[in-house]
């Protein structure tokens, strides 16, 4: 799917499709009847034919459909978790600084501020477009320059200093995991063309119906197609869960620096 589309809000994203897909539909319908269907030679009974065939059409796309929808829910779903790990895990680091001695923990503890930061102003609004800043890694670079170069002095900052390495380290796994799923998500191409080519050919059965009335055969595809672009729009709107205006949003890394971090200010 292009790339604009997720940036409009869901309502004109189901506007879109749903009239991108009406229209398509009307229009096939329409040439159909007039330059398709004549040629043909219909006999008592053609209907049910073609119903039946509609059926089995539906039946397997629907399978396939729906197994689809189910994994881009899941992709979605699972983006979303590691967005609530990624923020719990600074969360957890920032704990573990209030440990280390002055002024090594203020130094450690801005720094998670400045990272926090990044992410909600600069790394989201990249991340809707499909981009990486790049700072990030510079700053996830320098909080570990600095903590590393601690050094324990006794037992008890032995244990805080492995905890807290532990804990930035799981911050790290998560922060790539985000970063992947940035830019791997979304279905690929081959799939959006079964997906198109599955929904062109059950409505195009739709047009061998024999009926009389055209407008009785426009409001029976207009309701198939229409039936059909809100499972679309179902997908696309998970599809890419970072993506646009519908993506997943900053407020876990908002509610940690708003209630543990600039509080401990």
């Amino acid at each position: 799917m292009p790339i604009w589309l997720y940036e409009l809000s869901p309502f004109r994203q189901a506007l879109v499709i749903i009239a991108f897909v009406e229209f398509i539909s009307i229009a096939g319908l329409l040439l159909a009847r007039r330059y398709v269907v004549p040629r043909f030679h219909y006999s008592e009974g053609i209907n049910d034919a073609v119903s039946g065939t509609v059926q089995a059409i539906g039946v397997f796309y629907g399978i396939t459909v729906g197994l689809i929808a189910v994994g881009v829910w899941n992709t979605n779903s699972s983006a979303s978790d590691l967005v609530s790990r990624e923020a719990a895990s600074i969360a957890t680091v920032f704990r573990d600084t209030g440990g280390y001695p002055s002024p090594l923990r203020e130094e450690l503890r801005a720094g998670l501020r400045d990272y926090t930061l990044f992410i909600i102003n600069e790394a989201w609004p990249a991340q809707q477009k499909g981009k990486e800043v790049e700072r990030g890694r510079t700053l996830m670079d320098d909080f570990q320059a600095k903590l590393y170069s601690f050094s324990p002095s006794n037992p008890s900052q032995v244990a805080l200093h492995t905890e807290t390495l532990r804990a930035y380290n799981n911050l790290i796994d998560y922060r790539r995991l985000r970063i992947d799923a940035v830019n791997n998500s979304g279905l690929s191409e081959t799939m959006w063309v079964v997906i198109w080519m599955g929904a062109a050919i059950s409505i195009g059965v739709a047009y061998f119906y024999k009926i009389g009335d055209p407008k009785l055969h426009i409001v029976l595809v207009v309701l198939m197609s229409g039936f059909l672009a809100v499972v679309l729009f179902m997908i696309t709107i998970n599809d890419k869960p970072f993506y646009g205006t519908v993506g997943i949003s900053s407020d876990p890394y908002k509610i940690i620096l708003e209630r543990l971090i600039d509080v401990s200010k």
